[in-house]
């Protein structure tokens, strides 16, 4: 059973990553719990490596003479209840592995879990996706739970993994947030937040400065969440953040591909992509066809190798068995001839550019022709015409 199973209903976690800088979280917390429409966490989880664990626990949960023997932590709670906070049975924090999670993956040569020391080479990073995104979706699975994350701390990288992660699981009734402090406050190590006990500080230029004097905001992030678009993509079962940013991909593209009427002329280098027409050259008009074609019989995605596709495609037009040159068409010939996978990466290429000149949904095709690793056209067969002639 996760942590979150045993808490009352509508209840506020904050989900912060942290690095080398663990004030932000005070400085969050203070900001959440004085907006306008104060937010003020039952519960506050930490995702960090060991050296911002570390970093952490000095900063945020020893004692400090400055605040009369008061951790910063226990000093935020009673400056924010002496403002008239609620913070009885909130905020609650502490050192322990629920509230400090330490990101942890798997030492391949030893078959080991190990806890990650920083985010630094690739392997770094997809443990750290994996980690936060479980985190993200323990919170999330609970209906009656809200998610307030963080993405101010840690390494740039967690941020961006943190905002993928919540653009993957979180709900509407979720958010997410970044905390600006103003100069010099920012730049201070025994800063936590405006109004902390201790007297001014000292800036790096040696002024004095008092922490009453700090600006502080906090930003809500706007995210799009995939979670109803994607429910089966999203489900439980979804597997590792890379497998599901893969599978949430692919649906994208299948929903695309839903919406998507094409009409291809038989004769003439046009097509007609939800009522908008747009002229080709005249191979990315045989492009067209031959994938065209593909699609409506259904033949499987040549995904394998790109260029053997793309040989594919040379043979069947220099047998001359599924395409007619389209009129007044002089370098016909010619191209039969001497037609190499650059010229058909060009011809994906300008093709491309060209759908996603069209406006409005017509632009969805782009996302339906070929790719890297991929080599067909992605659109439903029923929503697909190859004329034979020109309709008027």
């Amino acid at each position: 059973m996760d942590i979150f199973d045993d808490l009352p209903a509508q209840q506020t976690v904050l989900l912060a990553v942290i690095g080398a800088s663990p004030a932000v979280l005070t400085e969050t917390v203070w900001a959440l719990c004085l907006r306008p429409e104060p937010i003020v966490p039952d519960r506050v989880v930490t995702v960090t490596t060991t050296v911002g664990r570390r970093k952490l626990i000095g900063c945020l949960l020893k004692p400090l003479a400055r605040f009369n023997g008061r951790t910063p932590w226990e000093t935020l709670r009673e400056a924010l209840a002496a403002k008239g906070t609620n913070v009885a049975g909130k905020l609650r924090f502490g050192n322990t592995s629920e509230d400090i999670r330490t990101i942890i993956g798997l030492d391949p040569a030893s078959g080991l879990s190990t806890e990650l020391e920083d985010i630094r080479v690739p392997d770094d990073n997809v443990t750290a996706a994996n980690y936060l995104l479980s985190q993200v979706r323990s919170v999330t699975a609970n209906p009656d739970i809200r998610l307030v994350a963080s993405l101010a701390g840690g390494r740039k990288t967690m941020g961006a993994l943190l905002y993928a992660c919540m653009t993957l699981s979180a709900r509407e009734q979720d958010m997410l947030t970044h905390v600006l402090v103003g100069e010099p406050y920012e730049r201070l190590a025994d800063f936590y937040f405006p109004e902390q006990p201790g007297g001014p500080l000292v800036d790096p230029s040696g002024n004095s400065v008092n922490p009453r004097d700090a600006a502080i905001d906090l930003a809500e992030v706007p995210f799009v969440t995939l979670r109803n678009l994607l429910w089966r993509e999203l489900g439980p079962d979804s597997g590792s953040f890379s497998h599901l940013v893969e599978r949430c991909r692919l649906g994208l593209r299948h929903q695309t591909g839903e919406n998507v009427r094409l009409i291809i002329e038989g004769r003439r280098p046009e097509i007609e992509v939800n009522g908008q027409r747009l002229k080709l050259s005249p191979l990315e008009h045989l492009l067209m066809l031959f994938l065209a074609k593909r699609a409506k019989a259904r033949e499987p995605d040549m995904a394998d190798d790109w260029a053997d596709s793309v040989n594919k495609f040379r043979e069947d037009l220099l047998a001359g068995e599924s395409f007619s040159p389209p009129p007044n068409w002089r370098n016909f010939e010619q191209l039969r001839q001497s037609l190499t996978s650059h010229d058909m990466m060009l011809a994906v290429s300008t093709l491309r550019r060209k759908v996603q000149a069209l406006a409005g949904e017509a632009a969805l095709l782009a996302g339906c022709l070929p790719e890297k690793g991929r080599f067909s056209l992605d659109v439903e067969p029923a929503l697909i015409e190859i004329r034979s002639s020109r309709e008027e």
